[in-house]
């Protein structure tokens, strides 16, 4: 098995990012490294936090994890570094901050399917609470019921049939 050196997998990985991405299959035949390996490298970068898109045409098309990595990446940077940036990844700073906007709406979303969930299930509880209260009512009047129905069993054993006038 062949080993590569970090500088290699990642001038590598860095050509598969935009603006001028250079597809596996080309990379293949350039470098000489399966495309598995290729597949696997990118995923490690991206595993650590590095936008390294699957879709080369459309940045709009990539995957979330890819579109956070860049908001989480450009957090911090001001217009002038957000513009290299960009330009180096092959984006525009209005992209960026439509998924950083997106981002933010998810969380919220997320917060508030959090209070949804919280509510219904408060709910639940006490419709859960009402509903074992009615069962416990019904199931003691079943039992006065049955219990009537055997001590009219016995009074009849006891004294027999009433008579008729």
């Amino acid at each position: 098995m062949r080993r590569y050196s970090e500088e290699f997998k990642e001038s590598t990985v860095q050509k598969m990012m935009p603006p001028n991405p250079i597809s596996i299959s080309r990379l293949v035949e350039e470098t000489g490294v399966s495309d598995v390996t290729l597949y696997k490298w990118r995923k490690q970068y991206r595993e650590r936090g590095f936008a390294v898109p699957a879709d080369d045409t459309n940045p709009d098309n990539w995957k979330p994890e890819d579109k956070l990595a860049v908001v989480i990446e450009t957090a911090a940077m001001n217009e002038a570094e957000l513009g290299e940036y960009c330009r180096s990844k092959g984006l525009y700073p209005e992209q960026v901050q439509r998924w950083k906007k997106s981002a933010l709406l998810g969380y919220q979303r997320n917060e508030q399917v959090f209070q949804a969930v919280s509510r219904n299930r408060k709910e639940d509880k006490q419709k859960i609470k009402s509903l074992k209260s009615e069962l416990r009512r019904k199931e003691k009047a079943l039992a006065e019921t049955a219990a009537l129905l055997v001590l009219a069993k016995k009074s009849r054993a006891i004294w027999g049939e009433p008579e008729e006038d």
